[in-house]
Parts: C-alpha cells; sequence; structure tokens
C-alpha cells in the first residue's frame, strides 16, 4: 500500500510539473512573444507576387521590330513547395508530366538547380521562384491545371510574355538573349530584387545585355491573402508593372538583310572558312547600319531554355563558337587594308606626300628578303600608286628605316615608333568603346609591348626550347615551335627588325576587329574624327514619347593633315577601277556610284590567308563604311571584295537578283535614316 501510494504522488508531482511547464509556454508565447508570432502568422498568410513587365522590343532605324514579345501560355513549377511535400512532389510531377504529355525525367532536370556538373536542362535562375517547366501550352491543358489545384498544388499556368525573332538570325549575337536572373545575382545587386518578378529574364549578351535596365520595365506588386491550399482569398495591395522602354537602334534591317545574305555566299564559295564578318557604318555620325557574323545561329534556341546539345554547340570550336560576333571580338591580321595608317605614319614621320619612292620586286632586311605581292616590280611611283597597286615594299623600307631611327635591336631612351602610335591614333589595339559586351582590344606590337610579353612568358618558353612540344602530332610545326621558343627565351625581349617590317603592312603580330578598321576608315575618308560606333540610337516610352537620345561620343580628332586624309582618299578610290579590286568590281557602274576601299590579304600560319575589304562610298563624299573579312578566304581581292560588291549592290539597288528582276534598294540615296521613327501611343509603329 505504502508503494502504491508512492506511486501515485510521483505521477501527481509530473503531473503537476508538465501542467507548469505548458502555463508557463503559454505564457511566453501568447504574453512575452505574443506579437511576434501575430507578425509572423500574418505574414504566413500574406503573399507579395510581383508582376513581370513587359520587356520593350528592339527596333530598326524606321521602326521595324528587330525584337518584339509575343503571349503565350507557360506552365511554372515552385520547387521549394514540392520539396516540402512527403513524397518530394513526385506525386505532382507526375500528374503533371500526363497532362503536359513531357516525360517525367525532363520534368525533373527542368527544375533542377544549374551548377558544376550539371547538365542541361536545368534551372539557373533563383531557386525561389516559379520555374517555367513549358511554354505554348494547350489552354485544355492549362485550364485543366487551374481547375484542379488539390491535384497540382505548386503548379501555375498563366500567359506570359516571350522574346520573338521576325528576322529570324539575322544580327542575332547583336541583339542578344535572356536567362533568367540567378539567386546570387539577386542577394549582390542592391535593388535588383525591388525590379525583377522573379519570372523575369535578364540580358545576357548583345543589346539585351547592355540596354537591360532600359529595357525590363519596373516589376509590379501584388499582396494577396491567402488560404492553407495556396488560393487567393483578397488582394491587399496592388501596383501595375511598368514597360519597359523601346530601343530604337541605328540598324537598318534591309541592309542587315543584304549583309547576312553576302557572308552566307561568300561562306559557301570558300567551304574551308571558319568565320566571316561585316559592318556598315555611318561615316558622319559614327553609327552602326548593320553587323553580322558567322557561324550565326538560331536566338529562339534560349526560349523556353535551351538544351545541352544546343547549349555545348553554341560553345565548341567544332561549330565556330556561334555565340561570338567575329564583328567585335574576332581578332585579325589586317593585312594591306592596315596601310592607310602606314602611309599615314610615313607623312607624319616626314616622307614627302608627293615623293617618288621605289617598289622592287622585294625587299631585303638583315639578309631576308621580303617580296612584294606576286613579285611585281613597278619601278619609282607615287604613294598614291604604292596604296592603288598596293606595293609592299614600299612600306617595308619604311618601316625598316623606323625601326633604324629608333636605334634598332638596341633602342634609344625615348623611341618615336613613327607606325605604332599612328595605328593607336587610329583607334587600332584598344577597344572602340561599342554599346556591345565581349569586345576585343586587338594589339599593335610596340618595343613595350615585346618586353612585356618577354617578361610574361620567359619562363615558359625556356622551358618549350628543352623539352620542345612533344604534344604535337605534326613534326614539322613542333620542331618550328621548338627553335621559336628558343629564340623568344634567348632574346624575347627585343624588338626585331622583321617585326617592324611585318607590322608596315599589317601583318606579324598585328591583330584589328571588323569593327576597328571600320571605325578608322570612316575617320579617314570623313572629318577625322575618331568616334565610339553606336548601335542604340534612342530609348522611346511605351506610348511613343522619347526618353533619351543615345549620343556618339567623339573620342579625339585624327593627327592627320586634311591634305593627307584627301590624298589617301582619292588614291584608294582608284582601287575598284584601277588597282587590286579591278577584277572584283568589273561591270560595277562605278559612273553611277563610285567606291573606294583597300583590299587585304593577311598570311596566317598553318591556315588560309584571311581576306579583306575595307570600302566607302560615294568615293567623293563618303557617306557609309563597309568592312568584309572571311577568315582563310584567301584573296581579298578574290573573297571579300566581291562580298562588299554585293553589299554596295543592294545599298544601292545596282544589278539584279536571283530572279533576274532588278535589285531594290535598301537606302535609295545611300544615305541611313536620320529621323527617329514615329511610335503610336499604344506602342505600335
Amino acid at each position: 500500500m505504502t508503494r502504491l501510494r508512492g506511486r501515485l504522488i510521483v505521477l501527481q508531482v509530473m503531473v503537476i510539473a508538465m501542467i507548469v511547464v505548458l502555463v508557463v509556454r503559454l505564457w511566453q508565447v501568447q504574453v512575452v512573444q505574443g506579437s511576434r508570432f501575430v507578425t509572423v502568422a500574418t505574414e504566413t498568410r500574406t503573399r507579395e507576387v510581383r508582376v513581370p513587365a513587359l520587356r520593350g522590343a528592339i527596333l530598326d532605324s524606321s521602326g521595324r521590330p528587330l525584337v518584339r514579345n509575343r503571349t503565350t501560355l507557360v506552365v511554372s513549377v515552385d520547387r521549394g513547395r514540392l520539396e516540402r511535400m512527403p513524397d518530394g512532389g513526385a506525386a505532382v510531377l507526375r500528374r503533371l508530366s500526363g497532362v503536359l504529355k513531357v516525360p517525367l525525367p525532363k520534368l525533373k532536370m527542368e527544375i533542377r538547380a544549374c551548377g558544376p556538373g550539371v547538365s542541361r536542362p536545368c534551372w539557373p535562375g533563383s531557386p525561389y521562384t516559379p520555374i517555367p517547366v513549358a511554354t505554348n501550352v494547350n489552354p485544355r491543358a492549362a485550364l485543366q491545371i487551374l481547375e484542379r489545384q488539390e491535384d497540382f498544388p505548386g503548379v501555375t499556368a498563366d500567359i506570359q510574355a516571350m522574346r520573338d525573332y521576325p528576322n529570324g538570325r539575322d544580327a542575332a549575337q547583336l541583339l542578344g538573349y535572356l536567362q533568367p536572373v540567378t539567386q546570387s545575382e539577386l542577394e549582390k545587386r542592391e535593388g535588383l530584387k525591388a525590379n525583377y518578378s522573379g519570372v523575369d529574364l535578364t540580358g545576357r549578351d548583345g543589346l539585351e545585355r547592355t540596354y537591360d535596365a532600359a529595357l525590363r520595365g519596373t516589376a509590379g506588386l501584388r499582396a494577396v491573402q491567402v488560404d492553407r491550399m495556396g488560393k487567393v482569398i483578397t488582394v491587399d495591395q496592388q501596383s501595375d508593372p511598368v514597360p519597359g522602354d523601346i530601343l530604337v537602334t541605328s540598324i537598318d534591317a534591309k541592309v542587315q538583310r543584304i549583309v547576312e545574305k553576302s557572308l552566307d555566299q561568300a561562306m559557301q564559295e570558300i567551304p574551308n572558312s571558319d568565320g566571316a564578318a561585316g559592318v556598315v557604318l555611318d561615316v558622319k555620325t559614327g553609327r552602326v547600319i548593320a553587323m553580322a557574323s558567322r557561324p550565326n545561329y538560331d536566338p529562339r534556341v534560349w526560349t523556353g531554355g535551351i538544351t545541352e546539345k544546343d547549349y555545348r554547340r553554341l560553345l565548341s570550336d567544332k561549330s565556330g563558337k556561334p555565340l561570338v560576333s567575329r564583328a567585335i571580338a574576332g581578332e585579325y591580321a589586317p593585312g594591306s587594308t592596315f596601310k592607310i595608317s602606314s602611309a599615314s605614319a610615313m607623312i607624319a614621320d616626314g616622307e614627302s606626300l608627293h615623293g617618288t619612292f621605289q617598289c622592287p620586286g622585294a625587299y631585303t632586311v638583315e639578309g631576308r628578303s621580303y617580296p612584294n605581292a606576286g613579285g611585281m616590280s613597278l619601278g619609282a611611283i607615287s604613294l598614291h600608286e604604292a596604296l592603288v597597286k598596293s606595293c609592299d615594299t614600299v612600306f617595308y623600307k619604311a618601316g625598316y628605316e623606323e625601326w633604324l631611327r629608333d636605334g634598332g635591336k638596341t633602342p634609344k631612351s625615348k623611341v618615336k615608333e613613327p607606325m605604332p602610335k599612328m595605328a593607336k591614333a587610329y583607334g587600332f589595339g584598344r577597344r572602340t568603346g561599342i554599346d556591345l559586351p565581349g569586345e576585343s582590344p586587338g594589339r599593335i606590337p610596340t618595343r613595350a609591348w615585346k618586353l612585356d610579353l618577354y617578361n610574361s612568358t620567359r619562363a615558359e618558353m625556356c622551358r618549350r626550347a628543352k623539352i620542345g612540344y612533344p604534344e604535337m602530332k605534326n613534326e614539322s610545326r613542333a620542331a618550328f615551335a621548338k627553335r621559336l621558343a628558343n629564340e623568344n627565351c634567348l632574346e624575347g625581349m627585343i624588338f626585331h627588325a622583321y617585326e617592324a617590317v611585318n607590322l608596315s603592312i599589317g601583318q606579324g603580330d598585328v591583330l584589328v576587329t571588323p569593327l576597328q578598321l571600320a571605325r578608322a576608315y570612316a575617320a579617314l575618308v570623313g572629318d577625322g574624327n575618331v568616334r565610339s560606333p553606336r548601335i542604340g540610337w534612342a530609348l522611346m516610352r511605351p506610348d511613343g514619347t522619347l526618353h533619351k537620345e543615345i549620343p556618339v561620343p567623339v573620342e579625339y580628332h585624327l593627327p592627320v593633315s586634311d591634305e593627307t586624309r584627301t590624298y589617301i582618299r582619292k588614291a584608294l578610290s582608284e582601287v575598284p577601277s584601277d588597282g587590286t579590286a579591278a577584277g572584283a568590281f568589273r561591270g560595277f557602274p562605278l559612273n553611277i556610284v563610285k567606291i573606294g576601299g583597300k583590299t587585304g590579304t593577311a598570311e596566317v600560319y598553318g591556315k588560309e590567308d584571311t581576306s579583306w575589304f575595307a570600302s566607302f562610298a560615294p568615293a567623293d563624299n563618303p557617306r557609309l563604311v563597309t568592312v568584309v573579312m572571311v577568315a582563310q578566304g584567301g584573296f581579298g581581292a578574290s573573297t571579300a571584295a566581291p562580298a562588299v560588291r554585293r553589299i554596295w549592290e543592294g545599298i544601292f539597288g545596282l544589278g539584279k537578283g536571283d530572279n533576274n528582276k532588278p535589285i531594290q534598294p535598301a537606302l535609295p540615296d545611300g544615305k541611313p535614316v536620320t529621323r527617329l521613327p514615329a511610335i503610336s501611343r499604344d506602342g505600335t509603329q
């Protein structure tokens, strides 16, 4: 009995203790922490939904759409909500797979987070936002999902705007593409969360990236009360999204199409070519009228998520890395198109503009013979004829003598380097500053550059001088590379005579981009100002009013006299009629539209020559500059020059098309549009 009474006492104590603990805890929850839990409970029932803004369209100079929006039914999945389910959302995904007719493994891949070792498709955006898993959804399937939310918790179907490309592949690299904003970006960039809806996309390349903030607009906000099933009970607060600005560009869609077609034809004619680029610039304003690159790709590949196969193709060497714009990022030796800079340097360094120059079939420097193109010998000629006939030996001599005056292999304390200095004045060796990401600077070799290169590569060159290149399969190339490494190890800091000679004709270590060359020619034949090219012309409000015009900065004036610039322009004006491009322009009505220009053929070790033609028209009062580069295209006169001819024929409406009918001119008077297009209040053109 005593034992039983003891047990009852212990039980009573335990019950009383539990009641005391419960009372204390209730007092803490309701009194001490009551206000905090009320707030938490309210937040649990309140959902803030950011409503995406309509992204602004991208138009050409006449108001024609380059990128526009189209609406589509999109089904999205809240991965976080699925993960909180007992089965991780497996049952929901199985039902969704049946409704959408999408394989279950594909749905699971779509909602995975992208990361190292994760193949596409995957979700590169924030894990806390709905993940689109299907676009262009059948309305019946979307309605089934919305009406049976108890079967599809965490799944939504709504109408969203998606990017549309009415011109297909045209200007793909220039326009850029969109991808979801990542969680790390939301966390790092202050104010970004307020501007993104969570399902918005952000510009990753091209104009979409440069003008992302303006095109994106401002997301709206809806604060709603929901029940435990997630269904909306009432709307507490709502602000409408503000559509993004419309970007009007200086691109002319008709000229762009002509350039694209001309590059396609050039690539077809030269099967071994691995790339090409074309640029058309407005001489007077510095605005880009057209810009194309090959290989290119279909920008619609990004819409609705990209597959692993397509993503790898865009980045692979085998496909030519079509994401890269060779117009601004491709670096190539310019060949004889570079002679405008060398000729300007010769005159600035004291040569007579109206002097006489010897053009032998070859020029010998330190025991090595440097032949003229084709070994031709023209005897005593003017600088005018040296440019028209593209006499290399005239420039070899000038480059070598300038190198000697600077001290040769033992340079003076202060070197003049006239040719490299003039090349940099033309804008070579640095970025143009165009309103596109990913631009390359090119390269102009100088004595200082050679010393910096030596200091950074000496250890590796000396190592290679000993072990060679056993990984190279071609024995002759491996032997050549080893000899070069040995030379660089011993005297890699010396700027040699052969480097000065090669520089004079745009060879050796000289690298430029097609855009840089176009800008240089625009400065030469225009007003002498070096401009930073622009594609964006103006930002317009959605109602058609002007928000901001985008100016083209003038960086500086060329250190070349008007007399010299006029002299060189007149010489180049005879290249298509009497010079190296005469064959390419045979039959072209030069009496109607006179074209000026310069061919370029640049040697590339282990590959075919790079083909160039830089041109301008009308030759007497230039308004447009057109440059075409075809990698591994052979002679400039045989590949690039005919491509440029086709572009001029399309611009001015000269000749006949594929159907033997007269070509309709893209720019009847050869002048770009000078007034912004009118946009209606509803945003239509």
